[in-house]
């Protein structure tokens, strides 16, 4: 199956960075039921995100995010790219404070 890749940049420190991560991980196991599991900065997370599969495995690290998924095909890959670059990018601004995050809707 096809893969696809993502990059997102952060400038915050990376144990900070690791827990917004973690609050999109939480806002999307409530709102879409998706699991995930953690081995040290490396997470795997599985489910459906707006109806599509999402399989992925995303490292945290000093400078971004970044990770690769199963590519839900030409159809939906840019939708589901732009989903989850926004998502993330949302999580990581260091303008946006713990409470701003757990506030955050589609």
């Amino acid at each position: 199956m096809a893969t696809m890749k993502f990059d997102v940049s952060h400038t915050l420190p990376k144990d900070e960075a690791k827990q917004r991560v973690q609050k999109l991980v939480d806002y999307w196991h409530a709102k879409y039921g998706v699991q995930c599991t953690w081995e040290g900065e490396r997470a795997h997370v599985n489910g459906k995100v707006m109806g599509i599969n999402l399989d992925a495995n995303f490292e945290v690290r000093d400078d971004c995010v970044t990770g690769e998924g199963t590519d839900p095909g030409m159809l939906l890959r840019g939708q589901a790219k732009k989903y989850i670059q926004g998502k993330f990018d949302t999580f990581l601004d260091p303008k946006k404070s713990a409470a701003d995050l757990d506030g955050l809707n589609d």
